[in-house]
């Protein structure tokens, strides 16, 4: 791993290189990763070039581990978890008068859960790990995006009727994410 220093925070980064045509950043599991082009050049100089998005990013993270030391994890197993969650879609579904197509549950990789064009909507089985209210709160986020596909204002909105906290659901999924991450290695 190779470092850098960001202002007055040494951050840690590894290379990967793909065959892409664009660099990119990652942040997946709270290390800095540059994913590029097979023959890209100057990684000092897109590192530069992002430096502030990457000194945010960095305090988002440490912030959201700062919290998730004082969390508690859910302790339910995997059919409890899907009977709660096709309860609240079926219940927020007839809410919001959305048709939901068919839920699937599967370990992602990088998100709760998401919501295809066709109406399927998936769930990230570690799920099981949060607390009712997140895991309500990750529901009705998947069945708005049979409303409002992006994240924009509109969708926001949205949310901000039933989930007035919302942003601060979204800063303790993130806290739960990395506290789970830390669970599921030792595991």
């Amino acid at each position: 791993m190779a470092r850098v220093r960001i202002y007055d925070t040494e951050i840690e980064y590894s290379v990967s290189y793909r065959d892409i045509k664009y660099p990119r950043l990652e942040f997946k599991t709270g290390k800095l990763i540059l994913v590029l082009p097979k023959n890209y050049g100057n990684e000092k100089k897109l590192i530069e070039k992002y430096r502030d998005w990457i000194y945010r990013k960095k305090l988002t993270i440490e912030e959201a581990k700062r919290i998730a030391r004082k969390k508690k994890i859910e302790n339910r197993d995997e059919k409890e978890l899907k009977n709660f969650v096709k309860e609240i879609v079926n219940e927020y579904s007839k809410e919001m008068k959305a048709k939901v197509n068919r839920i699937y549950f599967r370990r992602l990789k990088s998100k709760w859960g998401s919501c295809s064009s066709k109406g399927n909507l998936s769930f990230n089985i570690l799920l099981k790990y949060l607390p009712n209210e997140l895991v309500k709160y990750v529901v009705y986020h998947e069945i708005t995006h049979l409303k409002e596909r992006r994240h924009n204002k509109k969708f926001w909105e949205i949310i901000s009727k039933k989930f007035r906290d919302y942003e601060k659901k979204e800063k303790e999924l993130l806290a739960y994410w990395f506290l789970i991450q830390e669970i599921e290695r030792i595991e």
